[in-house]
């Protein structure tokens, strides 16, 4: 059998890293120690794994997470093999953390090491009930693999004020606290207001990763009218 997809580029690569891209698209990870990862995040496998519901680990996690429509349910994959991790095809990188952090947008995150501690975190200026403005805190030694929808690219929070759109902000430094604000004045909103009504503001030493995406776009629809 002959075919242009037997070609290098599309075979499993073989590597000694725990983590590694198969592609700017394709994550393997070898399991010795457990890996955390989004649910319906796996793709592929080989060798004997297993996959089960990790929970939240204390009720104050449990009650945040609950609160947020951020919120990311997590599996713990465990066993011995490799596992393919993928999403809708975005793009994936790799964080190597060193006793320090970063906080991620839920929609970012792909798989962890299991023993990174996490914890879900509220963005200051808006209500508990607001739905969408979580993040997640990731800390330790170990790594983790986050997509982003599209090329991202780094912003420099030092030099002057930073301002992301919620859904296009990736991840950023741990010690950067954003505040949410609003760029709409009252005129804008009468008129209909421009789509653009709420950012995360960031400003201090650290950084923010931008995807060029505001995530995916959730088609119109009308309800029909019943009798």
């Amino acid at each position: 059998m002959r075919s242009d997809l037997f070609v290098p580029d599309h075979q499993e690569m073989t590597t000694q890293d725990r983590f590694a891209l198969q592609s700017k698209k394709m994550l393997k990870v070898t399991l010795g120690p457990d890996v955390l990862s989004r649910k319906g995040a796996m793709v592929a496998f080989q060798g004997q794994v297993s996959f089960n519901h990790e929970g939240s680990g204390s009720l104050g996690k449990f009650m945040k997470r609950a609160l947020t429509s951020e919120d990311t349910p997590l599996m713990r994959v465990s066993g011995e093999g490799e596992v393919f991790f993928a999403d809708s095809a975005h793009s994936i990188f790799l964080v190597n953390l060193e006793g320090d952090g970063m906080s991620v947008n839920g929609s970012s995150l792909l798989a962890f090491d299991a023993e990174l501690s996490w914890d879900v975190h509220r963005t200051k200026g808006v209500g508990m009930m607001s739905g969408g403005l979580f993040n997640t805190l990731i800390q330790g030694q170990g790594t983790v693999a986050l997509t982003s929808d599209g090329e991202p690219m780094i912003l420099d929070c030092s030099q002057q004020p930073t301002f992301v759109d919620p859904q296009s902000a990736v991840c950023w430094s741990a010690n950067l606290t954003p505040d949410v604000v609003s760029s709409m004045n009252v005129k804008s909103l009468l008129r209909g207001g421009s789509g653009e009504a709420m950012q995360y503001s960031f400003h201090g030493q650290g950084f923010v990763v931008v995807q060029p995406s505001e995530g995916p776009v959730v088609p119109p629809h009308s309800h029909g009218s019943g009798g």
